[in-house]
């Protein structure tokens, strides 16, 4: 028995990304607003109404809007805006956090997706505070690098031109003013008392991010070893099908090895690695920010909510 599943936005980036996820599937019926209304609040409004699932992949005000025509009581929401995720009536939609956040993502009507850097911060700031290795009043310090295709499409069009400017043929930091849309999130999830300092970093290369997390020992007023945190990870993640801990290397292995931000691009997966060692670790997440930090997280959360295999369609 197939489930009826409208994709409000579905000529977005994470919109289609849903849609090639859906590929070959038996068990989602899509239902297909027409291109010259699409942007019609009531035939939206009917489809929103008509499915079983709806997938909001749109701006937050829009999505907003979306969610207040919802009039019958089983459909259920998965958004992928910014706009609810801290919100507590909704469920955060990053199973493996813990079991409490995968019972909740099951049982909620209403469930939002975590942003992608988002995801790669709350996969190393979570079980840190969880697990007491950090305090949640901590001074957090976040860095990542990001390919372009999570900018939008008016920035992937500028990015993919012959006459793209000089300047995007390097990485670019932005967000300077440390108020990037994520932060909110990246705090709440977390579980921190205050901000993290963000630094994110947009790069010519289509897809893939890393985020990362330096921790230096000595403000924590305790001994905790790179072991001990790795450990901590294998332990924190032992049940998970879609987030690794990747195994800890020696202090020559790391030597010789380079940590690339795309290798992940096409997949729904996430590795957790830790590096450094005692006194300095670097604590950093890689994901696709298409796959597990947007589409494929938000199928990965309707899997959980049908009751069926949460890896459908995305291994």
């Amino acid at each position: 028995m197939s489930v009826k599943v409208y994709i409000d936005g579905q000529e977005g980036t994470t919109g289609l990304k849903i849609l090639e996820r859906f590929e070959n599937r038996n068990d989602i019926e899509l239902l297909r607003i027409s291109e010259e209304k699409r942007k019609d609040p009531a035939e939206r409004a009917k489809f929103i109404n008509m499915s079983d699932y709806t997938f909001l992949c749109l701006p937050d005000a829009a999505s907003i809007e979306a969610v207040s025509f919802v009039d019958n009581d089983h459909v259920r929401i998965i958004d992928a805006s910014t706009a609810h995720r801290t919100n507590p009536a909704w469920a955060y939609g990053f199973p493996e956090l813990s079991p409490a956040h995968r019972e909740k993502i099951r049982t909620s009507n209403r469930v939002a997706v975590p942003g992608c850097y988002a995801s790669g911060f709350a996969s190393i700031v979570y079980p840190l505070v969880n697990h007491g290795i950090i305090p949640a009043d901590f001074p957090v310090f976040a860095y990542a690098t990001s390919g372009y295709s999570g900018a939008g499409k008016k920035a992937i069009a500028v990015y993919e031109s012959d006459d793209k400017p000089f300047e995007f043929n390097s990485p670019r930091q932005y967000a300077l003013s440390q108020q990037h849309k994520h932060l909110p999130e990246m705090q709440a999830v977390s579980g921190l008392t205050y901000k993290p300092m963000f630094n994110p970093i947009v790069c010519d290369y289509y897809s893939g991010m890393v985020v990362s997390v330096p921790v230096q020992t000595r403000l924590l007023g305790k001994a905790v070893t790179a072991k001990e945190v790795h450990e901590m990870y294998c332990e924190h993640y032992k049940d998970a099908k879609l987030v690794e801990v990747m195994p800890l290397m020696s202090a020559d292995e790391q030597k010789a090895f380079f940590l690339a931000s795309n290798t992940l691009s096409g997949q729904n997966k996430m590795q957790v690695f830790v590096f450094g060692n005692d006194e300095q670790m670097l604590l950093c997440s890689r994901l696709d920010n298409l796959g597990k930090g947007a589409s494929g997280a938000a199928v990965q959360c309707l899997n959980i909510m049908m009751g069926i295999e949460e890896t459908t369609g995305l291994v």
